[in-house]
């Protein structure tokens, strides 16, 4: 079904338009999507939204409550529209969405909602893109951005005695709040930013007993410091060699957070901007620091699998919680779209991203696929525009164009 507010061009299959009736398709009706959708728009082009769900920002409706951006406000806007000061420093989930939303109507973005993308392959003249979608839909576009989001699948791994297991076993993606939790005894498997909130969640939700399972220690820094926020630090750094980030992290880390070692938490012996180059963000504290010195988060080993109802640890010791909640991360499940077209690398990830197109796939852009230390929204609304810019520089002559 479409949006309300939109035309709804992928509604049937009409007759093959001229290539400079296409307009650009973003996949995705998340910030990505809407950013560059709006910074098209502001370049006098036409761009469609297509979006599987029924609303924009579906994966941001889907995480836990407690959610707060790390990144700052002021930081994390959109092009062509700033977060609301009310929604205070650090924007909550809820908020976010309400932004979202906000953002589709103010720029009165073009949307079609309940459409899903399943392929994307060159159009049979070659001129453009063409686009297969949910009820044999096939639509050709000049160009095509997909920002199907970085926390697309979720993803559990394939632990030994996984599928026996009868315990209770969920992805963070379906964790909402601490309530039924309560009285409990968790598990949580993973110390990115997710696991780590949500251990601190639990707590503070009266389940008795959090243990928080590790495989590599994390690089953990303050949100802010006396009113600095690590945002800012990792905006000037951005750019910095990643050994003389390094270098400088050190002995920042040491004066700003406790050694957490007699904890379970050792300082990591790898760089930090090391580490976020290959694609670990430091954990932000929001608690955890306190949690773990109280012993109200427990750090235990690794999982390695499950076995006799129970959980199997690295360091050979066995549990058995009441709930296990794999804070494990997502895949971007880019290669049934994108993966015959030579663009992916071995992760799965886009070989580029932003204004740069794959040599060998002109007219196809990627965002939001990366997680900078400078913050992924401010990232994303920095692409957006570079986009718009260079469809308006490359192909300009061919794209469809909004009435003046």
């Amino acid at each position: 079904m479409a949006d309300s507010t939109a035309s709804s061009p992928a509604s049937a299959n009409p007759a093959e338009p001229h290539p400079a009736d296409r307009p650009v398709y973003v996949i995705g009706g998340g910030p990505g999507g809407l950013a560059a959708a709006y910074a098209l728009r502001a370049q006098g082009i036409r761009a469609v939204v297509l979006e599987k769900s029924d609303r924009v920002g579906a994966s941001w409706r889907r995480h836990y409550d407690r959610l707060h951006l790390h990144t700052t406000r002021r930081l994390s806007g959109l092009p062509g529209l700033p977060m609301p000061r009310r929604f205070g420093r650090w924007v909550s989930r809820d908020d976010v969405v309400r932004y979202l939303e906000k953002y589709a109507e103010f720029h009165e973005l073009e949307i079609v909602t309940g459409v899903e993308v399943s392929r994307v392959e060159r159009s049979a003249d070659g001129t453009g893109w063409l686009l297969h979608a949910t009820g044999g839909r096939e639509l050709t576009g000049a160009a095509v951005i997909v920002a199907t989001g970085y926390n697309h699948t979720p993803r559990i791994p394939d632990w030994p005695g996984r599928a026996t297991y009868t315990g209770e076993l969920l992805h963070a993606g379906d964790y909402r709040d601490p309530r039924a939790y309560a009285g409990r005894d968790v598990l949580v498997v993973g110390v990115g930013n997710t696991g780590a909130e949500i251990a601190v969640d639990l707590v503070e939700g009266g389940a008795s007993r959090v243990r928080l399972s590790v495989r590599t220690a994390p690089h953990i820094v303050r949100r802010s410091t006396a009113g600095w926020a690590s945002q800012y630090t990792g905006v000037l750094v951005r750019r910095l060699p990643v050994p003389l980030v390094d270098r400088l992290a050190r002995p920042v880390a040491k004066v700003s957070v406790p050694d957490l070692s007699a904890h379970g938490l050792p300082r990591p012996d790898t760089g930090l901007y090391s580490r976020v180059t290959e694609g670990a963000i430091p954990v932000q504290d929001v608690g955890l620091i306190d949690a773990v010195r109280k012993g109200s988060v427990e750090v235990v080993a690794a999982v390695e699998g499950f076995e006799d109802g129970k959980v199997v640890l690295a360091d050979g010791s066995r549990i058995e919680p009441d709930a296990v909640i794999a804070a494990t991360g997502y895949s971007r499940s880019l290669e049934g779209l994108v993966g015959h077209l030579d663009v992916l690398g071995p992760r799965g990830r886009p070989v580029v991203h932003g204004p740069r197109c794959p040599e060998n796939a002109p007219g196809l852009y990627f965002t939001g696929f990366t997680n900078p230390i400078s913050g992924m929204l401010r990232e994303m609304a920095i692409d957006a525009v570079r986009i718009a810019k260079a469809l308006t520089k490359d192909g300009g002559r061919r794209l469809s164009r909004l009435p003046s």
